[in-house]
Parts: C-alpha cells; sequence; structure tokens
C-alpha cells in the first residue's frame, strides 16, 4: 500500500477531495518527524507508538579493506504497533 492508496481510501471514505485528504495525511506525517527528531516518542493509542532507538557504539567490518571500524552510538526511529494491532495482523495475514 502505497501513500496514494491511503489518500485514495480516505478520499473515499469521508467523500473529501484527494487534494483536501493528501495534504492531512502529509501534515501528519511532518507532525510525526518533526516529533521524532526533536527526541520525543509520537503515542498514538490503538495504532502503535513511533519510537527512537538507541545504538551502542559497536564494532564493524570494512569488507572492501578488510579493516575493523568503529560504527559510533546512534539514535534511529522506529515503530511498535499496539497490542490490540499486533494481534489483529497476526490472526489475519497468511503466511505466504
Amino acid at each position: 500500500m502505497t501513500k496514494a492508496d491511503i489518500v485514495n481510501s480516505i478520499s473515499n471514505n469521508l467523500g473529501m477531495e484527494k487534494r483536501d485528504t493528501q495534504l492531512i495525511i502529509e501534515a501528519f506525517m511532518d507532525e510525526v518527524k518533526k516529533g521524532m527528531i526533536s527526541g520525543e516518542n509520537v503515542y498514538l493509542r490503538g495504532f502503535g507508538t513511533f519510537l527512537i532507538k538507541e545504538r551502542k557504539e559497536k564494532k564493524g567490518r570494512n569488507i572492501s579493506s578488510n579493516t575493523t571500524i568503529t560504527i559510533p552510538a546512534h539514535s534511529i526511529p522506529a515503530f511498535k504497533p499496539s497490542k490490540e494491532f499486533a494481534e489483529n495482523v497476526k490472526k489475519n495475514v497468511l503466511i505466504k
């Protein structure tokens, strides 16, 4: 499913113009990004949490030069679905 698919579906369900729906969805995504970039987790009850995970410094390998490198500690965005959401996916999505 793409952003365009989501826009079409919401637009049809609510009877809104696709352009207005797209602006709302993009504004929502911008707010989630801004919150996370400022260091905040974003909690959406019944859906899930967009959270920031901390990765510790670790050793890695540069395969081309066969040397050990240090990968610095860093933060990454992650998503944790709500319990109900995860259970619904588990029950309804067939393994391919």
